[in-house]
């Protein structure tokens, strides 16, 4: 058997168990890589709860960076410990805090190391919904983890005559190697033979975080050596510093060593009533709690499909539920985005970790029709930093924003939960803090450079081509919740500004290009040429994938092209046009078809533009050749990052059959599904089922349509239709 075989089928079978959807899930897809060809999607296969502020998982690195942003690679084989903490598909690397570690070392040795690591085999190795798994080769000790929504739970099981230690590191964190994470401060202090506590306040790619922990011990403590910078205190039980370590020694034992770990980004007493959740040492139970809340949150939708496209599926759904996080504590209390604290109303969820660039254009969508019990408190959640911070969030982490990525996509996501209205989002309040966004300059968005140009010029703002487009869109967003405010004045300002994209078209190319602050072309253009985040006119593409950007205004944009038939024939050189760009492309570059670049969010709409172009069957080819071949139960199972759910609802929106194009109208675009019946549970008792004679993968042409029971002729469906429920039947064929 070679080694990407094994790999492959050990990340096949660990979730294979259980009853309900959640045997479904496999955590291991998108955590690895198989060959040089293949990309990992930056997930992690730890214990998590939907929407939980704990993620507890291994570190398969001492300082986690852009290899491995959430802190997991199934491609090593050295588990450096447990932390608590973990970003879900991410390019960035943050969070991993709080790290813990069983070892049989004795604490004189650890206190001559930094390297507590041990090597491990996947095949002693497991996951599933609310649990992990894995036996630690130098110790010997099975490490089984489980979780809350606000507390981590470990059980050590260590063979018998082995020293039972621990380490608690408060140094673990991620990039060290570059200086780009930095503890400013730490403590931890063993309050008693049963309970630790402690706190960091770091930066990174999150500029401040506070973190406080509360952990107990199912056993006491015997010994104990705490570390701070390079000295050793022997007989104390405090420890302040920026390299903050506690190791513990408890009584050998071939009964489970337990731990329980509640955080907090507040206080250390909101980290100890955060425990509140976790009473006991009932380690199946808590585990059982975390399996019935996933089965809850998935089962909302049943589909029929292969075991591999269920895997896919409900793997997906698991990932875009991982997040936004769950910030605030038992209590009500979080931490605004000035640092303050804040309370709120009984029965409320404050959530961070708001990857917008990415999550705004499919995966917030599909939060309106399978999880609207939970787009108030995310859309209240963003409001409560524009109260504080002026402004809505570009990508919050934490409680706070890193202004990573461009454009004001907040403003999309909000704006479409108050045109669906969804039961406890403010429309007006909601109009007040997009368009106070929307004039407000900030370091993201310098709104007076466009409004004196009709664009951004590069020489005065780098990514201009990508800000200018983007920002249009969310201008059209705005513009859209004013008319159905009657707010006629406001209305045409902004739509008048979301057509700013048409002074950067030339119409001889016909591609979307930078100009300088005088008016003229950048030359030279070369369409192929990526940019990253800076120092380009394009963000995360080249020019070939944000020519098709202008999602509010199809219509236009085809006009632009000189109408249909061109804009289709440039379409299908978008899609076939291959040649190398070794020279020219970045990471960000992967998931290609032609210059369709699946690996990465510019691209995710294009396929379904051939639905203007009435081309429809080209919209169905390619939806049905990206999702066959770039979506795999395995490792590997994600072309590019994962990105907080982005990557995963595309294909579950997509194998139900339609896509949202513009991602704040309700209106989805048919391509190709993928599966025989899906089954939606809606609010209201309501059910809407999608159901197709697909038999396989080559039936992925839609011969007709019928929507309860009459034909039906468009090539969209509205959210209204959807949420009314009903059925829609689609035949299809080779």
């Amino acid at each position: 058997m070679t080694l990407v075989t094994a790999l492959l089928l050990a990340a096949q079978v660990q979730a294979q168990q259980g009853d309900g959807v959640t045997q479904y899930v496999n955590p291991f897809i998108g955590t690895g890589a198989v060959d040089e060809n293949s990309l990992m999607g930056n997930t992690f296969p730890g214990a998590t709860m939907p929407f939980g502020m704990v993620q507890l998982s291994p570190d398969t690195h001492d300082a986690p960076n852009g290899y491995c942003p959430s802190g997991y690679s199934y491609n090593e084989n050295r588990i450096y410990g447990f932390s608590h903490t973990h970003l879900s598909g991410t390019g960035c690397a943050d969070l991993v805090d709080v790290l813990v570690m069983p070892t049989s070392r004795s604490l004189d040795e650890l206190t001559r190391t930094e390297d507590f690591s041990s090597p491990f085999s996947h095949r002693n190795e497991k996951a599933s919904v609310g649990y992990y798994c894995v036996k630690l080769d130098e110790s010997g000790v099975q490490a089984e983890l489980t979780a809350t929504t606000r507390t981590g739970m470990h059980r050590y099981t260590f063979p018998a005559g082995k020293a039972n230690n621990l380490v608690f590191d408060l140094n673990h964190s991620v990039d060290k190697e570059k200086g780009r994470k930095k503890i400013f401060d730490a403590q931890i202090r063993l309050l008693d033979a049963y309970t630790l506590e402690g706190y960091r306040y770091l930066d990174g790619w999150q500029r401040y975080r506070k973190v406080y922990f509360y952990a107990k011990f199912n056993r006491p403590v015997k010994d104990k050596i705490f570390k701070a910078y390079h000295f050793i205190f022997r007989d104390g039980d405090w420890a302040n510093g920026r390299n903050v370590k506690a190791l513990l020694s408890f009584e050998p034992s071939t009964e489970p060593l337990m731990v329980k770990v509640a955080l907090s980004p507040v206080s250390y007493e909101n980290a100890k009533a955060n425990m509140q959740e976790n009473t006991g040492w009932d380690f199946d139970g808590i585990h059982a709690q975390a399996v019935k809340a996933w089965e809850k949150e998935l089962s909302n939708v049943r589909i029929d499909g292969t075991d591999d496209q269920k895997a896919i599926f409900y793997t997906g759904l698991y990932h875009a539920y991982i997040q936004p996080n769950t910030i605030s504590d038992v209590n009500g209390q979080f931490m605004y985005a000035d640092y303050t604290t804040g309370q709120l109303p009984e029965g409320d969820t404050h959530y961070s970790t708001f990857s917008l660039w990415d999550t705004y254009r499919s995966c917030h969508p599909m939060y309106t029709i399978l999880k609207q019990d939970r787009i108030a408190g995310m859309v209240n959640s963003m409001l409560r930093q524009y109260d504080t911070y002026g402004y809505l969030p570009i990508w919050q982490l934490w409680g706070t924003d890193n202004y990573c990525m461009i454009g004001n996509h907040a403003i999309p996501v909000m704006v479409d939960a108050a045109l669906k209205h969804i039961p406890g989002v403010d429309a007006r309040k909601v109009f007040e803090a997009v368009k106070a966004t929307s004039l407000r300059e900030h370091m993201n968005s310098p709104w007076r450079v466009l409004e004196k140009y009709g664009y951004y010029p590069e020489d005065l703002q780098s990514q201009s081509v990508s800000i200018t487009l983007e920002e249009a869109y969310d201008d059209a967003c705005v513009a859209r919740l004013a008319k159905e405010l009657g707010r006629q004045e406001d209305y045409e300002f902004f739509l008048n500004r979301s057509r700013s994209y048409r002074n950067l078209f030339d119409p001889q190319t016909k591609f979307f290009r930078a100009k300088t602050s005088d008016g003229k072309w950048m030359e030279p253009f070369d369409p192929l040429q990526y940019g990253g985040n800076g120092g380009n006119p394009y963000t995360e593409a080249n020019a070939w994938q944000y020519r098709w950007y202008v999602p509010q205004d199809v219509p236009d944009l085809v006009s632009l092209f000189g109408g249909k038939k061109n804009f289709e024939k440039e379409l299908d050189r978008f899609f076939t046009y291959a040649t190398d760009q070794s020279a020219t492309k970045n990471g960000n570059a992967s998931g290609f078809i032609g210059q369709y670049a699946h690996g990465n969010e510019p691209s995710h709409h294009c396929i379904y533009l051939y639905n203007w172009a009435g081309a429809e069957k080209k919209a169905q080819f390619y939806a049905n050749k990206v999702m066959n071949e770039q979506y795999k139960n395995r490792i590997d199972g994600y072309s590019g990052n994962e990105d907080c759910g982005q990557m995963s609802s595309w294909y579950v929106l997509s194998s139900m059959g339609f896509y949202p194009v513009d991602p704040a109208n309700g209106v989805y675009s048919f391509g190709s599904p993928q599966l025989r019946r899906v089954e939606i549970s809606l609010p209201g008792g309501k059910t809407f089922t999608i159901k197709t004679n697909r038999k396989g993968a080559d039936d992925c042409y839609v011969k007709s349509v019928k929507l309860n029971g009459r034909k039906y002729t468009r090539n969209y469906i509205l959210h209204s239709d959807i949420m009314n429920g009903g059925t829609l039947e689609f035949t299809m064929g080779k």
